[in-house]
């Protein structure tokens, strides 16, 4: 497990769970118990740190969501200020899915620095504070950072530290501000990161980290840590843990609806107007004929469609 810094837990026999006791040394930084009351919704499992945790089988089906459809479930679960879009793209054929890990930075007052400093060595934290937050993660994780769209003096990572982040999270980022050396980013594989633009200056001496694991704002959209961060070309949607699952189900039978539809039109079977509608029952019966006889070559998991059908009552 990656060394926690900054937000650091010291291992403690306090249960028999392991529970970790969180120091702060950011302003900010949420306790484990402080995520859990402003997670209600989530009933799964957690980090150590007390973030949700999605599975990792709900993460990959998530690759194939696309941000539309998944802003159309937040939407309608009441989440109207889930994607933000205008981002530079490092890596515009890949996807970006994982859990958020939050930074939040402001601009820099001395005292206030100097004080998290101290704080943070004595917890034993290592290097800037620009570190500390990249210590922290672990496989899956995704590294979102407030720093308010800073472009000259706002890269908080270059292609060094892109280096550790994807080392440690196996994942790229979404930080509201620029990057410094975007060749270096380029080249790393599966860096697929969101970014405002680039710049060869760096934030460190104009910034300073409020906190970790906190609310953040991006734009114009609010996340949490541990909500499901999917990143495509167009841009960033940010799922609350507890919908994640009914965004990926709902990706999944609008995919199947479309293939079975787009078939049914190609036989002649069917005119545009039943397609383009509410189906009727009898179209719904064929259709949920037409995914037991092609569950196996359907661009969806054969369990994923006997979930399905098993859901259904025609």
């Amino acid at each position: 497990m990656a060394a926690i810094t900054c937000y650091v837990h010291k291992k403690q026999e306090l249960s028999a769970k392991g529970r970790a006791v969180t120091e702060k040394t950011c302003p900010c930084n949420l306790t484990r118990e402080e995520l859990i009351e402003y997670t209600p919704e989530w009933g799964g499992d957690r980090s150590e740190d007390g973030r949700p945790k999605v599975s990792d089988s709900i993460l990959e089906r998530m690759r194939k969501v696309t941000t539309t459809e998944a802003w159309g479930v937040l939407r309608g679960e009441g989440y109207e200020w889930a994607f933000e879009g205008d981002w530079v793209c490092t890596h515009p054929d890949e996807v970006l899915v994982g859990r958020a890990l939050t930074a939040m930075y402001i601009p820099r007052r001395p005292v206030m620095r100097s004080v998290m400093e101290a704080k943070g060595e004595a917890a034993g934290c290592i290097g800037d504070q620009i570190s500390w937050p990249i210590d922290m993660l672990t496989p899956g994780d995704v590294y979102v950072a407030d720093v308010f769209g800073k472009i000259v003096q706002g890269p908080v990572i270059g292609d060094n530290l892109a280096v550790a982040i994807l080392a440690n999270s196996g994942n790229g980022v979404v930080h509201d501000a620029a990057v410094r050396d975007m060749d270096g980013i380029r080249e790393l594989e599966g860096f697929c990161s969101f970014v405002r633009g680039t710049h060869p200056s760096y934030a460190s001496p104009t910034i300073m980290l409020a906190g970790v694991n906190c609310p953040v704002r991006i734009g114009g959209t609010s996340c949490m840590p541990g909500d499901v961060v999917l990143g495509r070309h167009d841009g960033v949607v940010f799922i609350p843990p507890h919908l994640a699952e009914k965004v990926v189900k709902t990706s999944e039978l609008v995919r199947l609806r479309d293939r079975f539809g787009k078939q049914r039109l190609s036989e002649g079977t069917y005119t545009p107007g039943q397609i383009d509608t509410r189906w009727i029952d009898d179209i719904e019966r064929d259709f949920s004929g037409w995914l037991t006889q092609h569950q196996d070559e359907l661009p969806v998991s054969a369990e994923a469609i006997q979930e399905l059908l098993a859901q259904r009552t025609w």
